[in-house]
């Protein structure tokens, strides 16, 4: 197993296991996909990705990081979509689409504009959560959903799917990590319920279940399907690897083909130390002791560790941001640079590494 070696999931082929990271660019009117998204993610499946993942995409209009988030609620979103995902995968990559909910994250500011809540004179809306307990001091404090608000989330993802599927995308994945909503759920930290939906681990863990099984259930059953969890909370009481393990045995009883192992969010806290791969060892035992496929992701950056990765059976796939933002042609280059066969569409083969 090496990195440029296909990978089949159900009826689906990565022709390497190469994939680029979902990545918000907070850059949509309305929740639409626009020319830039199409350019953005098009030019990743031209530069010889296995996997292209659209970024995430909000289940709900309060669903939204920023209200420049792109979104999946309305049909009226399918059409770009549904443009973009053909040019991907006329490039000979798979496409994927994460749909998500931002929860008591949501309704902030664009990075660049200095992130934080908005304001109520900036169109500032009403979070929502598992608890009214905010992420953070200054944020809103969050509507704790009630059984009729989880029923309608667990609905919108179910339509979000639906349309995700409508759109042609190859590879669905639902978005349990980084603090948002379906993570608070998970984390004893932000999930202070004392009713079915909280307290013991089968009862945090019923959301996220609820909702990989109604997904299931529209998503084909020849197309994978994939689950971002945070494999720790970096912080004592909060979520561990442990659990991690314990929730991917579950979630591949309930079809889920990959879980892709990133951490943190749910609360302020940063980890102990970060550097090259620090998120590897999650991906590493989820596959090893859950037996399920995973995906490493975090500074993942070099063609050499990227290759280590999947050669030594830590993950099956990688997934990749920061570095896809900076060289769009990764893979191209990881080929080349491992001696393997070179992705090139023949309009770049003037480009050809020799």
């Amino acid at each position: 197993m090496h990195l440029f070696e296909p990978l089949r999931l159900r009826d689906v082929t990565l022709r390497n296991r190469i994939g680029v990271s979902p990545m918000c660019q907070y850059w949509s009117q309305d929740g639409f996909a626009s020319d830039w998204h199409l350019v953005h993610l098009g030019s990743r499946a031209v530069g010889g990705a296995g996997l292209v993942f659209v970024e995430a995409a909000s289940v709900t209009p309060e669903g939204r990081i920023t209200p420049q988030d792109l979104g999946i609620w309305d049909d009226r979103h399918v059409d770009m979509l549904s443009r973009i995902a053909s040019f991907v995968k006329s490039q000979g990559a798979a496409a994927g689409m994460q749909i998500a909910h931002a929860g008591r994250k949501a309704s902030t500011r664009r990075p660049w504009e200095g992130g934080g809540p908005l304001r109520p004179d900036e169109g500032a809306w009403t979070t929502l959560g598992p608890s009214a307990t905010p992420f953070a001091p200054g944020y809103d404090t969050p509507h704790a959903l009630d059984d009729a608000g989880i029923e309608r989330l667990i609905e919108s993802f179910v339509q979000a799917a639906e349309r995700v599927e409508r759109a042609g995308f190859d590879v669905l994945e639902v978005h349990a990590a980084h603090g948002y909503l379906l993570h608070t759920f998970l984390s004893p930290l932000s999930n202070l319920r004392d009713d079915e939906w909280g307290g013991s681990f089968d009862n945090r863990c019923r959301l996220l279940e609820t909702v990989v099984t109604r997904v299931r259930a529209v998503w084909p059953d020849n197309k994978p399907l994939f689950v971002r969890v945070s494999a720790t909370d970096w912080a004592e009481g909060g979520w561990t690897g442990d659990d991690t393990v314990a929730l991917a045995r579950r979630l591949q009883g309930r079809g889920v083909d990959v879980i892709d192992c990133s951490s943190g969010g749910a609360v302020p806290v940063a980890p102990p130390s970060i550097g090259p791969g620090y998120q590897v060892p999650f991906a590493e035992r989820v596959r090893k002791e859950a037996g399920i496929a995973s995906a490493a992701v975090g500074l993942i950056t070099d063609p050499a560790q990227a290759d280590a990765i999947v050669r030594e059976g830590r993950a099956d796939l990688v997934l990749i941001a920061r570095q896809m933002l900076r060289e769009p042609s990764f893979a191209q280059r990881a080929a080349h640079v491992l001696g393997q066969p070179q992705p090139f569409p023949p309009q770049y083969h003037r480009g050809h590494w020799s």
